[in-house]
């Protein structure tokens, strides 16, 4: 610290949530927490988004999470539905096929969509604009976290004029991606699930259509040189590139070595490199989600290779999972104990696509020619159609159950008029019953629907009503009228909904 410059004190101006980094993962959330009216301050150190793509897929989850902020209309005009993924070996011969169909699903909406991030960014930060709760500061760098016993005092620099500064917030979550000072601060550390390797990316933005390049991705299991190819949003294509051992590192990711490398599929006639850089694919979950007043999301509490696509998809479900669980705790209807369920419910989850995603790396990215042979032989035989999985969260704020819906992703339903239910609830719980059912609920804390889809999803789980978190997880169900209020007191006056035990006695990062 600079001990000339004096610090201004804002701690007059009270925030309920501080969010740091402002990416797409801090950005859903300072959406989530507007609409439950929570006074949210954003502190990032970049001036504007980023303009070069990064993330070019997200799901139907994601997608559901849009909509209840109120983008899905935006995003339609910005992306399209990609229909898959196939790997293939050096021969061409097909391993694994990976159909997501592009027609309407049980979501309401395609199972994937090509994206360019820099477009999903604004779209979201154009949301908040004219927003009296938000106070967004690009160019604000964060030095200092202290925890209190009712706050967090957050210290900054004003990156332009180098002026230091300090607010007070209830909440600091930490969006500030893989090398995240909150994280440093919390003490948390890193659970390495073993694939680090460095791949080359570039992206280019075609000249002329090239409708031979196909809408599949494409998964290159070739030993002496992995590869990926990817259909981005519009004209532009990706491809990913291992980096082999005895690459020239002084030559790779040249202009000549990159089009050398790409010359089987397409030349500079064909295309115009808008970036390339070389990143390393980590898989990684931090121990610490949450230190008291401290939370992580996004990248800041897990990494994951991209060959599963799921790494923005990620930070997403960490801030629908997270938004209703502050904002309930803030406004004192839940206990302060609620927030530890969003690290025992994400983390398994996360993990579980992580875990995909280096399985999917180690197929890919075989190169001892043995085990490629073996590889060859065992997925050649029997093609594996994979589906994209939909795990179970882990223990929390929902009834317990190995089997059935509980813990689950909910479908999206369609009412009589035609409207999709989540425009209709908005970010709170619903409780979707039957209509023999609906006249045993004379309850005002959630948001009650019926109708024939629903009616019939409902029979087919042996349920008379489902509860449904705002995050459209499924809390638990009740299998007759009697016990729907049972299943509402467990959701809003207690019970699992803030049971599970402080995993560890937390310290405060800085006193």
């Amino acid at each position: 610290m600079n001990n000339n410059k004096s610090l201004i004190d804002t701690s007059a101006c009270e925030y309920d949530v501080a969010i740091i980094g402002f990416g797409p993962t801090g950005a859903v959330l300072a959406n989530l927490l507007a609409q439950s009216q929570l006074k949210v301050l954003v502190l990032e150190r970049e001036a504007d988004v980023l303009q070069l793509p990064r993330a070019i897929r997200f799901d139907a989850e994601c997608m559901r999470v849009f909509q209840t902020i109120g983008l899905a209309d935006t995003l339609l005009e910005q992306v399209s539905a990609a229909p898959g993924m196939k790997f293939v070996n050096a021969q061409g011969d097909l391993l694994i096929e990976w159909q997501r169909p592009t027609e309407i699903g049980s979501h309401g909406w395609s199972s994937c969509y090509r994206v360019h991030q820099p477009e999903l960014e604004h779209a979201l930060r154009q949301r908040l604009t004219q927003n009296p709760l938000l106070n967004i500061k690009t160019r604000h760098d964060v030095f200092a976290l202290a925890q209190h016993e009712d706050h967090v005092r957050i210290q900054y620099e004003n990156m332009r004029n180098g002026e230091l500064l300090a607010a007070n917030a209830r909440y600091v979550v930490g969006c500030d991606g893989a090398r995240s000072l909150v994280r440093r601060l919390m003490g948390s550390s890193l659970s390495d699930l073993k694939l680090h390797e460095r791949w080359l990316v570039v992206d280019l933005l075609l000249k002329r259509p090239m409708p031979e390049l196909g809408e599949y991705s494409i998964q290159y299991c070739d030993p002496q040189r992995p590869s990926t190819y990817i259909c981005g949003a519009g004209e532009r294509r990706r491809w990913e590139i291992m980096v082999m051992p005895d690459d020239d590192l002084a030559k790779i990711n040249t202009p000549e070595w990159l089009w050398q490398q790409l010359a089987r599929w397409i030349t500079p006639r064909d295309a115009e490199i808008e970036r390339s850089a070389i990143y390393m694919f980590h898989s990684v979950v931090a121990h610490q989600w949450r230190n008291c007043r401290l939370l992580l999301a996004g990248d800041a509490a897990h990494q994951t290779p991209p060959f599963m696509g799921q790494g923005m998809a990620a930070g997403i479900r960490d801030a629908a999972n997270l938004a209703w669980k502050l904002r309930d705790v803030i406004n004192g209807s839940a206990a302060d104990s609620l927030l530890d369920t969003y690290e025992s419910e994400r983390s398994p989850h996360v993990k579980e696509f992580i875990e995909g995603a280096v399985r999917f790396g180690e197929i890919i990215q075989t190169t001892d020619l043995q085990a490629v042979a073996d590889r060859d032989t065992l997925l050649s035989s029997a093609i594996e159609n994979f589906r994209t999985p939909e795990p179970r969260l882990g223990p929390g704020a929902h009834d317990e159950c190995t089997q059935g819906v509980c813990a689950q992703i909910a479908p999206q339903f369609s009412l009589e008029n035609g409207e999709l239910i989540d425009n209709h609830v908005g970010y709170q719980h619903v409780l979707l019953v039957t209509e023999e059912a609906a006249s045993a609920v004379s309850d005002h804390r959630c948001v009650v629907l019926q109708g024939q889809a629903i009616k019939a999803w409902l029979q087919s789980v042996g349920a008379c009503a489902v509860l449904v978190r705002p995050d459209r997880y499924v809390f638990g169900l009740a299998h007759s009228p009697s016990e729907i209020t049972a299943l509402l007191d467990r959701a809003f006056t207690g019970g699992t909904r803030s049971s599970i035990e402080p995993q560890r006695q937390r310290q405060a990062a800085n006193h």
